[in-house]
C-alpha cells in the first residue's frame, strides 16, 4: 500500500504551501490569515522517489471539542491515526510557541515517526533560527522555506529514509551496492549539457543544436558508467535568470530542472569555457549546495579556448570568491561535442558522491574538534564564555556535525565558517557542502 504523509503543526506555519510544493501543484488556498484550512486533504505525491498519499491538515489548536477549531483539531487527530510518517511543521522565523511544545509533547505520547520541519528558515540566519526547534525533542530539525522553494531536498531524502525505501521493479533495495548513483546535469541554455549526455552514453539519445533551449523537460537515461556501476542520468532544460524567464512553458521547464536537481545525489554544472562562469552559473551552484547536493563543474568547450591557463585561473579566482561554501569543488575540463576529456568525468563523479556519503566515527570528530579549539578558541559573546564540549555526525549526504556546548549556537559566522573549513581540511573533504549544526546542551527533555 502506497504510505500516507501527514502534515501537522499549528496555524500559518506553512503546512499548505508546504503540501502544494511537495504535490507540485496548486491544490490547497494559501493565504498569510491563520486557520484557511478547515478540512483535510489528500494528494498522491512522489518524495524522495516514493509514491505516497499526502494529508493537508488544518492548524492544531487547543478548543473545546463542540467549537470549529475543536473539531478541526478532531479532524487532523483522525488523519494522524492513518499516517505512517508525521511532517510536523514549526516556524523557524517566529519561534517556538507553548501549542509547539505541548503538541510535541503529544506527537513523543503517540510514538509516531515523526520528521521536524522547520519552515520560513530562508536566508542567511535561516538555518540557526531553524536550531532552536531541536528543545522540542524530535530529533534534527530539517530547514526548510517553503515559499522560496529551499531546502526541500534535504525534506525529500528524510522522508524516503523514514519510510524506507521499498524494492524497485527489479527487486532491488535502497542500500543495494548495484542502486543506480542518481546523476542531474544542469546548466545555462546551449552550455553543452545534451551533447554531454550524448558522449556519455555514446549515442545520440537528446537533440541537440547551436539554438538554445532545446530541451525542454528533465529527461531520465539508465546506464553503466566506466566503473560498472549503474547511473540514473537526468538531462535538463538550461536555466536562465528568473527575471528573463516568462515564457509559461519555459517556466514548467525551469521547475521540472529544479524537480531533478533535489531529487539528485550529485549535480553536474555545465559550464561553457568560452564564456566563463557568471552570475548565472553560480546561483545554481549555490542552489545546488543548499539543497545539500554533490557538485562537478564539466567545464566544457575546452578544446576551442586559445590561453587556457588565463580561462582556468580565472575561474578558480571566480568559485574562491564566490562560491567559498565549497572550497575544492572538482572541476573537470572537456569537450562534450569531441569526446576529449570526458573520461574524467564518472570518476571525478564517484569520488565526489563517496565523499558526499561518508561518516566520521565520533572519536575522530572529537579529536579534531580539541584541535580546532586549542589552535584558535572561540571567542567570547556578549563577554560571556563558549564553551563547546563535544561533536557527533547525526548525517552524511551531505556531512553533517553537530557541536554541543554551553551557548554554543551563539557562535558568530566567523567562527562558524573556521569550524567547518578546519573539518574540511583535517578529513579531506574538498567541493561537497558540510552542514555545522550548533547547540546548547539543555535537555529537550527536562519539562517532561
Amino acid at each position: 500500500m502506497t504510505p500516507t504523509v501527514v502534515i501537522l503543526g499549528r496555524p500559518n506555519v506553512g503546512k499548505s504551501t508546504l503540501f502544494n510544493r511537495l504535490a507540485q501543484r496548486r491544490i490547497a488556498i494559501v493565504d498569510d490569515t491563520p486557520g484557511v484550512t478547515r478540512d483535510r486533504k489528500e494528494a498522491p505525491a512522489c518524495i524522495g522517489g516514493r509514491d505516497v498519499t499526502l494529508v493537508d491538515t488544518a492548524g492544531l489548536e487547543e478548543a473545546p471539542p463542540d467549537t470549529v477549531a475543536g473539531r478541526m483539531r478532531s479532524s487532523s487527530e483522525a488523519a494522524l491515526r492513518a499516517a505512517d510518517l508525521v511532517l510536523f511543521v514549526v516556524d523557524a522565523r517566529s519561534g517556538l510557541t507553548p501549542a509547539d511544545r505541548a503538541f510535541a509533547a503529544w506527537l513523543r505520547r503517540a510514538s509516531l515517526p515523526v520528521l521536524l520541519v522547520a519552515n520560513k528558515a530562508e536566508g542567511r540566519g535561516g538555518a540557526a533560527a531553524a536550531m532552536e526547534a531541536f528543545e522540542l525533542g524530535l530529533g534534527d530539525p530539517i530547514a526548510i522555506s517553503s515559499e522560496h522553494n529551499e531546502g526541500l531536498g534535504a525534506l525529500h531524502e528524510a522522508v524516503a529514509e523514514a519510510l524506507g525505501e521499498p524494492p524497485d521493479e527489479a527487486g532491488e533495495k535502497a542500500d543495494d551496492p548495484d542502486r543506480p548513483l542518481r546523476l542531474a546535469i544542469v546548466g545555462r541554455p546551449n552550455a553543452g549539457k545534451s551533447t554531454l549526455l550524448n558522449t556519455l552514453l555514446g549515442e545520440e539519445r537528446m537533440i541537440t543544436g547551436p539554438e538554445p533551449g532545446l530541451t525542454r523537460d528533465s529527461v531520465a537515461v539508465e546506464w553503466r558508467d566506466g566503473t560498472g556501476g549503474r547511473v540514473r542520468l537526468v538531462d535538463t532544460a538550461g536555466m536562465r535568470k528568473k527575471a528573463r524567464v516568462q515564457d509559461r512553458l519555459e517556466q514548467m521547464s525551469v521547475a521540472s530542472t529544479l524537480g531533478a536537481l533535489k531529487e539528485a545525489e550529485v549535480v553536474v554544472l555545465v559550464v561553457d569555457a568560452l564564456l566563463g562562469m557568471d552570475e548565472q552559473d553560480l546561483r545554481i551552484a549555490r542552489l545546488a549546495e543548499r539543497e545539500g547536493r554533490a557538485v562537478v563543474i564539466a567545464f566544457n568547450k575546452w578544446d576551442a579556448v586559445e590561453d587556457r591557463a588565463a580561462t582556468r585561473r580565472q575561474l578558480d579566482d571566480v568559485l574562491t570568491a564566490s562560491l567559498a561554501q565549497m572550497k575544492g569543488i572538482s572541476v573537470v575540463p572537456l569537450s562534450a561535442a569531441t569526446g576529449r576529456g570526458v573520461d574524467r568525468l564518472m570518476p571525478t563523479v564517484r569520488a565526489t558522491y563517496a565523499l558526499w556519503n561518508k561518516r566520521i566515527g565520533t572519536g575522530e570528530l572529537n579529536r579534531w574538534l580539541e584541535s580546532a579549539l586549542t589552535r584558535h578558541p572561540p571567542p567570547a559573546v556578549d563577554g560571556r564564555r563558549v564553551k563547546l564540549r563535544y561533536a557527533t555526525m547525526p548525517k552524511a549526504r551531505p556531512p553533517t556535525i553537530a557541536v554541543f556546548g554551553t551557548r554554543a549556537e551563539e557562535l558568530p559566522e566567523d567562527y562558524r565558517r573556521y569550524l567547518v573549513n578546519t573539518f574540511r581540511e583535517a578529513f579531506a573533504m574538498p567541493g561537497v557542502p558540510i552542514r555545522l549544526q550548533l547547540r546548547g546542551t539543555r535537555n529537550p527533555y527536562a519539562e517532561e
